[in-house]
């Protein structure tokens, strides 16, 4: 059974899912930087996870990469925004430029998801009988 793609989704489903899962998650994140290093670890363990896993719901890696980017820079966002607003003295190091961390959780998502949706795609061609290599696709021009 192959995963319902992400385009394919309701637009509902799209925003919670690309947008309001990760504000979510971020938030979390940036109340746990603050309370807890194990917690704010296995969050964003958990987070890496989920963000190799969405992949999946794209053909290839550049529309993992392109949900991946998204949903990191909000994740990153939120996290920043939920530490500040908790005013909590982080207990897991920002950076130098707390600011940076957003952009630093987008290139991670970014990679994470690229990896999900190539290997869902590498799965799926095998399951299927298509070669692996676009080398071997031809197009008909």
């Amino acid at each position: 059974m192959q995963p319902v793609l992400f385009r394919d989704r309701p637009r509902p489903v799209q925003i919670v899912l690309g947008g309001v899962i990760p504000a979510v998650l971020g938030a979390a994140a940036g109340v746990l930087v603050g309370v807890s290093t194990g917690g704010y670890w296995a969050l964003a363990a958990v987070v890496t996870i989920g963000g190799f896993l969405a992949g999946f719901e794209h053909q290839d890696g550049w529309g993992g990469a392109d949900r991946g980017l998204v949903g990191g820079a909000i994740y990153g966002t939120s996290l920043l925004i939920a530490h500040a607003i908790a005013g909590t003295h982080a207990k897991v190091s920002l950076g130098s430029f707390p600011p940076f961390l957003a952009v630093v959780t987008a290139i991670i998502g970014m990679l994470f998801g690229a990896l999900g949706g190539r290997f869902a795609r590498a799965l799926r061609e095998r399951r299927e009988g298509v070669p692996a290599s676009d080398e071997h696709i031809e197009l008909d021009v």
